[in-house]
């Protein structure tokens, strides 16, 4: 059953979906998850289609949207922070930690999450399993492999020019985060269907979804460095992954790195499978499920 919840992060409302399983009841006690998602992403995009998967196996299972994002609140809208995805998360914790039927909470990032998820596993002890599927895992070189020197030095410029729109005029300014014709895009592919998930709305454009970033977050988005706290990763760590997504050789650096008991499951399919096809999101599912199970005590 899915439940609309709030909860507090430094005087900001966030708003979740909080999934329970089937004869879930307040005096038993129970595995919890958070499942975040992508870059931009909504709650009611994969995030909520991996919680309902969760509680289909038994665990309370939370998904949220992020400051800046969805019905959350904070400005400007479609604000990009790392370190306020971090206070985001941990405040997540602690929601789910404050339930009296809760007794252990584990992370699922997906894509980005998977990143934002690091940083979370590296400094909070509460933690006590974490998983990564289909994870955007960055370092220092991911951003200049993706844009080069220049290119980021641009964006940079780009963001503070929009910081001083914002502080003159009080206008933000925003770009398409993933587009097939907009080189201009945070994410530009020109192949057909490319960004298919984020823009058919049988997929992931769905309406609580906005497909922007605000330009003054360039210079917090490129200094995501994921695979930096990796080594300071003691909770248990399982990495899904396949050749197919994002960055296959970081998702293996993450593995290697992180401290303690892990496990790499390699699947098949693209990266945007692991947002909505049934076969890779039950096999990620499963698995995780499985590792959590031993983990979440």
């Amino acid at each position: 059953m899915k439940h609309k919840i709030h909860f507090d992060r430094d005087g900001l409302t966030l708003a979740g979906d909080l999934f329970t399983p089937d004869g879930f009841n307040e005096d038993g006690r129970w595995a919890a998850v958070i499942v975040q998602g992508s870059f931009t992403s909504v709650k009611e995009q994969m995030p909520d289609a991996y919680a309902q998967k969760f509680a289909d196996q038994g665990f309370v299972a939370l998904a949220f949207d992020y400051a800046h994002y969805g019905e959350s609140a904070g400005e400007p809208r479609q604000f990009e922070s790392p370190a306020e995805k971090l206070a985001d998360l941990r405040a997540a914790v602690t929601y789910l930690s404050g339930q009296q039927y809760v007794n252990a909470v584990g992370m699922v990032g997906i894509c980005t999450s998977a990143s934002n998820g690091a940083y979370l596993a590296a400094e909070d002890l509460r933690i006590k399993g974490f998983a990564t599927i289909a994870g955007f895992l960055t370092n220092r070189d991911t951003f200049t492999l993706t844009y080069g020197e220049d290119g980021i030095a641009q964006r940079l410029a780009d963001a503070a020019a929009a910081r001083r729109k914002s502080e003159e005029k009080g206008k933000s300014t925003t770009i398409t985060v993933y587009s097939e014709t907009d080189e201009q895009a945070v994410n530009y592919n020109p192949t057909p269907g490319a960004y298919d998930y984020y823009t058919n709305p049988e997929r992931g454009n769905v309406p609580d979804y906005k497909n922007e970033f605000d330009v003054t977050s360039w210079d917090t988005w490129v200094s995501l460095d994921a695979l930096s706290r990796a080594p300071k990763i003691t909770t248990p760590t399982i990495v899904v992954h396949s050749d197919g997504s994002a960055f296959p050789d970081q998702a293996k650096t993450l593995y290697d790195s992180v401290q303690g008991e892990k496990e790499l499951v390699w699947a098949d399919g693209n990266h945007f499978d692991y947002y909505d096809s049934p076969e890779q999101m039950d096999n990620a599912v499963a698995n995780v499920a499985r590792f959590f199970r031993t983990h979440l005590v």
